[in-house]
């Protein structure tokens, strides 16, 4: 199985960018966790991460027809981003949104998620963890033929 684990603006800058909401681990490390959790399985991981929205739109048209789920952070992009809804729906991606903080315990404009409508599942405010939360979910829902 082929996923993308891909990242919205700013999480290139986990680790350093308020440690007491998004944790003191980098976004390499996550990724590297995430690999070495997911070893044992037979899921072929690609990263991404990117700060413009027009690059992350593009990686997903691009890897369409390549992968079979998407893992997304969209970072603030959430919020917003009628652009990037219309390229996860339109791509048709079985997708998962992941927040590592709980947007629905912040401010009040985290609160709505652009994002959410278009895809399978969200996670949000499982930290790192969340990622392997949305891998095992979508690798059940397409071993099941639901996705």
């Amino acid at each position: 199985m082929k996923l993308l684990i891909v990242n919205g603006p700013n999480l290139n800058l986990l680790g350093e960018r308020e440690p007491e909401v998004y944790g003191s681990e980098s976004l390499a490390d996550v990724n590297a966790w995430i690999e070495q959790h997911e070893s044992s399985q037979a899921h072929q991981l690609a990263f991404f991460q990117s700060n413009h929205e027009g690059l992350l739109i593009d990686y997903l048209h691009e890897h369409r027809r390549r992968v079979d789920g998407l893992v997304i952070n969209p970072g603030g992009l959430t919020h917003y981003s009628v652009a990037l809804r219309d390229a996860i729906s339109g791509c048709q991606i079985p997708t998962v949104e992941v927040h590592l903080s709980d947007i629905y315990s912040r401010e009040a404009f985290r609160h709505v998620s652009m994002i959410k409508d278009v895809c399978l599942q969200q996670v949000s405010g499982r930290g790192k963890q969340g990622y392997i939360d949305a891998i095992e979910f979508l690798a059940a829902e397409l071993s099941s033929g639901l996705a």
